[in-house]
């Protein structure tokens, strides 16, 4: 037997290509070999950067007597579930339902028919904690195949019809209206953790798409309560450890509810909805903290997870060597007493030491501390130096702070990295387009948008096929085996849109309208629903479907925002209604789990705001035209698009935001419209300022 993954372009895949387990990538070849075998399937599903998968894959794929058990008795499937998402979604659902949880390795035993019938996550090489080990769990599934079949049989498709009633319709739906969203906002004001920041306990994710709601919220209402939410959150995870004290960007979770310890690995979509957060904060507020960390964010990005083919990789690895040839979760960032002096020397060892919360019992492993910012008060995360500008630091303590960061991040360079995942998925470079195109516009940084550009020239050229339809990775400027999802669709349409707000540059309204019309041909029913592969895609047991956004926005959510801003962009009353239908689902989940429907919350409030089109006209050299589209980019209405053009160029002509729109007296001018009613054209940017307040 071969294990056959050394072919595939999944860094996932790629690493478990030379386990002795007799691997299969996903494929009807797979399960036609388990059906010519009479045995079953063992389903693994994990990612890159997954510190649990690498444990297993070390405690059992790597041991050679666990891999003849399962050479002799299964077939074995590896999956990438960033590379197939649909996958990951059926079989993810299935462990939910069955378990009462789910996370990643995921575990699942399958008939030849790709039923499921029995389920798990990690699995230990030996009995622990109540958990039986890997082995005892592959003995059973063996033995109930080989002495139950019948059984095993009628437990795979009581779970498959169980699925399959699970799809989702409803009749006339209608996008939430104030009360729905008001309501959302009551509940999360209920979860609030008003102590330490975010929703719930430990463990305690970034809300990204919670606070784009929040904010929204705030724009269209001035609800105070809802601009507090955002901002206490937004401080409390940029002053802890899930942040990157030294080289910015944010871990995937905090392990417990303060903040404090992370988990390492940091994702591109975190990082990429984060820093739009960030920079829409600093949009609303000023505050000079989100502005640092939404541009640190965002350099990190281009730095770490930049391709050479211009795209950004998804994932730095949660382990790395600790130096000793042991590999183990965290080394990269975090550091002792003695390690601060050893870079910094005595005096500066210990202030950094205070400033950054790094004690001598730490806060992590073996006496190890994350870095993380003191309170302001000078408690528990915070340097107290009490000088108070809008981090805490007057001119000197800035200056010191820079040069002991400086300091640091050189001396952690020199440690060994974190291993990168290096594929392109295009549905989170689509986000990372979007943050980097508005915040390069927001903080004049031509660079950002650039950055932006290049991506999306390679979601375009590589990704993207003649007949509009997407394949959902890259990897080295190869692109993958797989079909893009509807996440990639509606992702990739937000970043270009975004990109067309800031650029300009008809070409990326012209692709998102090409990538929408895909989403209503063969994503949407009818009825307004939307499914998460297209109406073509491979058939598994169930059409995946999910409305909920999780760690990004659910593709359904993430469509009904795209279309939403098309549709302004446009005029188009079809493209507006099947976003209105989308949102139907918003209106069912706002009031009771609005954490879990973030995303499709802020798209219901840029409905309830607009359609509001700002059509900026002037020649791109003149300043006045310049200022005019700076402002427009700033407003904080939640349905406001912006479109730029000179007037009488192909590029106008092309956009029915800005055909018709003359420059006023020679100079250039704005156009406000909201909710089909044009203001006065206006030249004056604070004039254009008042007219795009909520």
């Amino acid at each position: 037997m071969a294990n056959r993954l050394a072919d595939e372009t999944s860094p996932y895949l790629l690493q478990h290509a030379e386990n002795p387990v007799d691997w299969w990538p996903w494929s009807e070849a797979a399960f036609e070999e388990a059906r010519r075998r009479g045995v079953p399937v063992l389903l693994s599903v994990g990612y890159a950067s997954c510190h649990w998968c690498h444990v297993m894959a070390h405690e059992s794929f790597e041991d050679q007597a666990t891999a003849d058990y399962l050479n002799e008795r299964f077939v074995s499937v590896k999956v990438d579930r960033e590379e197939r998402p649909d996958v990951d979604s059926v079989y993810m659902e299935a462990v939910q339902a069955a378990t009462g949880q789910g996370g990643w390795p995921m575990t699942v035993f399958l008939t030849p028919s790709a039923e499921p019938f029995y389920f798990g996550t990690y699995f230990p090489p030996g009995p622990r904690h109540g958990m039986p080990s890997f082995r005892q769990v592959l003995e059973g599934v063996a033995t109930a195949w080989s002495d139950r079949r019948e059984e095993v049989a009628d437990v795979a498709g009581r779970i498959v019809r169980d699925l399959a009633a699970r799809s989702i319709r409803y009749e006339q739906p209608q996008p939430p209206g104030p009360e729905e969203l008001a309501g959302a906002l009551l509940e999360l004001t209920r979860e609030f953790d008003a102590e330490r920041g975010g929703f719930g306990g430990a463990p305690k994710f970034p809300p990204s798409m919670a606070l784009e709601f929040l904010l929204r919220h705030h724009a269209r209402t001035g609800s105070d309560g809802a601009l507090e939410m955002a901002q206490a959150t937004c401080e409390a995870m940029a002053r802890g450890g899930i942040y990157d004290q030294l080289g910015g960007g944010f871990a995937r979770y905090s392990v417990d509810a303060g903040w404090v310890v992370p988990h390492f690995e940091k994702m591109l979509y975190d990082n990429a909805l984060l820093c739009r957060v960030y920079a829409h904060a600093w949009r609303s507020t000023g505050s000079a903290p989100a502005r640092r960390v939404a541009l640190e964010t965002a350099d990190f990005m281009v730095r770490e997870l930049g391709t050479a083919q211009g795209g950004f990789a998804s994932a730095l690895d949660a382990d790395s060597d600790d130096g000793q040839g042991r590999h183990r979760e965290g080394a990269y960032y975090v550091w002792t007493p003695g390690q601060l002096t050893e870079v910094l020397g005595e005096e500066d060892g210990r202030w950094a030491a205070g400033h950054f919360g790094v004690t001598e019992d730490g806060t992590f492993e073996e006496g190890a501390s994350v870095l993380r910012l003191r309170d302001r008060a000078g408690g528990d995360g915070e340097s107290g130096d009490g000088d108070g500008d809008g981090d805490g630091f007057g001119e000197d303590g800035a200056a010191r702070l820079a040069s002991v960061r400086e300091r640091l991040l050189r001396a952690r360079e020199q440690r060994p990295r974190p291993e990168r995942d290096d594929k392109v998925v295009a549905a989170w470079n689509g986000l990372a387009v979007a943050a980097l195109a508005e915040t390069g516009a927001y903080f004049d940084r031509p660079d950002l948008v650039e950055a932006a550009s290049a991506a999306a020239r390679l979601l375009t050229e590589l990704h993207m096929r003649g007949d509009g339809r997407l394949v959902r990775t890259s990897r080295d400027g190869t692109a993958g085996p797989s079909a893009g999802v509807l996440e990639d669709y509606a992702d990739v349409a937000e970043g270009l849109l975004s990109l067309y707000s800031v650029t300009g540059e008809t070409s990326w309204l012209d692709t998102a309208g090409v990538l929408l019309e895909t989403v209503l041909r063969h994503f949407t029913d009818p009825d307004g629903t939307l499914y998460d592969t297209a109406d073509d895609a491979e058939a598994l047991i169930r059409r995946p479907q999910d409305p909920t956004d999780s760690s990004t926005p659910s593709g359904w959510t993430a469509a009904a925002h795209a279309l939403l801003s098309y549709a302004a962009y446009t005029g188009s009353s079809r493209h507006r209604e099947a976003a209105e239908r989308a949102l139907g689902i918003v209106r069912a989940l706002a009031p009771r789990a609005p954490r879990f429907i973030g995303w499709g919350l802020a798209a219901a409030e840029a409905a309830l705001d607009g359609p509001r089109e700002v059509a900026v006209v002037g020649p791109h050299t003149d300043p006045g035209t310049g200022t005019l589209h700076r402002t427009a980019l700033l407003a904080t209405a939640p349905g406001a698009v912006v479109a730029l053009g000179e007037p009488g160029s192909p590029a106008a002509l092309d956009v029915p935001l800005l055909r018709d729109r003359p420059l006023l007296d020679g100079r250039p001018a704005a156009y406000v419209c909201r909710d089909f009613t044009c203001d006065a054209p206006t030249g004056d940017p604070e004039v254009l300022e008042r007219a795009l307040r909520s």
